[in-house]
Formats: C-alpha cells, sequence, structure tokens
C-alpha cells in the first residue's frame, strides 16, 4: 500500500512510449503474443481491479494486435484467480492482475492459500495506486480528523466498517489503530458497495472505502471525508487532508495493483510483457481513465515491484501479526 511515490510514471516512463526500450525486450522474444491474452482479476465485474483491468485491455488489444480478455474468477480473497494463473501454461499469455491481499496479506491471514507469493510469482510491473478515505455520516460530531480520534478514545471507541476483513480499509484501520491507541471497532461487509450503502444509511458511523467509491456520494453532502490514507492529498479530492499530515507521519495505507505471472515464465517474455504494459500505461487514455477514477498510474521495472512487494509484506505481516486477523 505504501506508494513508490519516488517515482513518478510519467518522468521514466515517456521514452518506453516513444519505443526507445520496447524493440529490445520485444526482440528477445519474437513472436509474442501468438495468441489471445487473457487477464485475471480475482474479483467480480464492476470492482476496482475489473476497471483497471478492462481499461489495460483494451490498450494492450490495440497495441499487440492480438485480442486481450479479461477474465473474473472471484473468490477466496483474490486466491482463486493465482492459483488459475498458476495452474495455466507458463507461455506468458496468462496474466494476473494482482492486489495487495494477494501478494502480502493472504498467506499471513489465511490458513492455505494455496501458494506462495515469493517463490511461485514473478512481479511484472507496478500498475495504479489510489487512496483510501475514513468517512463517516453526517450524524457523528466529529468535523475533523483530530474529533475522530477524540470519539475513537472514549471507553466504547467507535465502529468503522470496511468492504472485508482483510482489505485494504481493514488493514488501514488496524494501522491507525495500532499508531493512535484509539478504541476502532471494525465492522466488515462483503464488499465496498454494501459498507457505503450503510454508512449512507447510518447503520454504521465511519467507513474506510476507496476514494472512487467514496468521491460522489462525499460531494452530494451525503457523507463527509475526514482524511485520507495515502502518503500524499489525492488528486481525486486534494481538499482532504491525509492522516500523515494529521498527527502521523509516515502513516500511509493505499489499494495497489501489480501486474504478475507465474515464476515459471521466461525471463525474455517477463521483459517483454513488461516492455507492453508500460507502454500500455503510458498512453494517455489509460493515464487520462484511470484519473479519472482518482488511481495514479504507476509502471516501472519488474525489480522496482518486487522491492515495493516486498517492503508491503514487511509492514502488513506485522499488523495482521498485531491484530491477530484471521481470514476464512
Amino acid at each position: 500500500m505504501t506508494l513508490l511515490g519516488r517515482r513518478h510514471f510519467g518522468r521514466d516512463l515517456l521514452a518506453i512510449a516513444g519505443g526507445a526500450v520496447v524493440a529490445p525486450a520485444i526482440a528477445r522474444a519474437q513472436g509474442f503474443p501468438s495468441k489471445q491474452l487473457r487477464l485475471l482479476v480475482g474479483f467480480a465485474a464492476g470492482g476496482g481491479g475489473d476497471i483497471v483491468a478492462r481499461v489495460l485491455a483494451q490498450e494492450l488489444t490495440k497495441s499487440t494486435g492480438q485480442s486481450v480478455i479479461v477474465d473474473n474468477k472471484p473468490g477466496a480473497g483474490g486466491n482463486m484467480a493465482t492459483r488459475e494463473m498458476l495452474r495455466s501454461p507458463p507461455d506468458g499469455h496468462t496474466i494476473l492482475l494482482a492486489n495487495v491481499g494477494m501478494l502480502a496479506v493472504n498467506l499471513y491471514a489465511m490458513k492455505d492459500v494455496g501458494y506462495d507469493p515469493q517463490a511461485d510469482i514473478a512481479p511484472v510491473c507496478l500498475a495504479v495506486d489510489f487512496s483510501n478515505v475514513l468517512v463517516v455520516h453526517p450524524s457523528v460530531p466529529a468535523k475533523s480528523f483530530a474529533e475522530y480520534l477524540a470519539l475513537a478514545k472514549r471507553p466504547e471507541g467507535i465502529d468503522y466498517g470496511s468492504s472485508g476483513i482483510g482489505g485494504a480499509g481493514h488493514l488501514a484501520g488496524e494501522l491507525l489503530k495500532s499508531r493512535s491507541g484509539a478504541r476502532l471497532n471494525h465492522v466488515p461487509f462483503r464488499g465496498g458497495g454494501p459498507a457505503m450503502n450503510d454508512l449512507v444509511a447510518g447503520h454504521v458511523p465511519s467507513l474506510i472505502a476507496s476514494a472512487p467509491t467514496a468521491t460522489g456520494f462525499m460531494r452530494e453532502g451525503r457523507i463527509r471525508a475526514l482524511a485520507m490514507t495515502g502518503p500524499k492529498r489525492s488528486p481525486f479530492d486534494p481538499d482532504v487532508p491525509t492522516i500523515a499530515e494529521s498527527g502521523f507521519p509516515g502513516y500511509a495505507a493505499t489499494n495497489w495493483y501489480t501486474i504478475v505471472v507465474s515464476s515459471k515464465v521466461p525471463p525474455a517474455l517477463i521483459a517483454t510483457l513488461n516492455a507492453l504494459f508500460n507502454k500500455a500505461l503510458a498512453a494517455p487514455d489509460v493515464r487520462a481513465a484511470y484519473g479519472a477514477q482518482g488511481m495514479e498510474t504507476l509502471g516501472g521495472t519488474a525489480a522496482e515491484a518486487a522491492a515495493h512487494i516486498a517492503r508491503e509484506t514487511a509492514i502488513w505481516k506485522k499488523v495482521i501479526a498485531d491484530a491477530g486477523i484471521r481470514m476464512e
């Protein structure tokens, strides 16, 4: 979830978009892709991951001349899609759009995920990153993040909802709980949509939701935003302060998606996929589509993606252990 903010996509990858880096990688794997590409998504159609995948699939279809299908395989926190990828031939034509849960959380929060993220999965490149936002129902008296924490430090604390146990919102809440000492009582829902519906209806006082999910309701005045969980303010909602700037420097908990394949895929094909995806991520239409959803486009090298996953894994492994998070 901690954004690779030091490497801004536009500065590093314009050369790739122009083809300076693409050609050598493609030359190492002549004729790839030779058939339809399958981009697996571990969650149902219509969610954040699905949006990311479909934008990329459309651009890749144009740039490669091969059709790219988005294959939704929801279940077990993304593990169903991961296992499907690992069962597929390691020829580079089956790709997974993985999130923080699949790469840095599930292994430590579930009894048996059926794969080892470090041994079985090879990163291709980072895709996008976007913040969560702490929002409250208008009936909650807190008008600022500081006032919210004051409520949460009462003996009874305060309830906060999320899209589910072990999800980005839950992890962000547990990290805040450990940093602040507040009594934040987690209320898990089956997805961000149901959680937001209950917040708007007043059935839960607060919620940590993805910024794209919350922004429309915020602008309608149906909920009130108190703080962003990212390391910097979201371009989608620049007036909402971050938790980091509100007394908790270094706090960061965001949603991120990474392109990965089986570790059995040959390195030359991974290099080619990296070039193809970086070129797609550099496309103006792709960046505009993600920007409209409050997402920051990333890209970069496979090594940078691996380093990001390693840092995130260290952070969330500890949070999961300290909070005793267990997922079915």
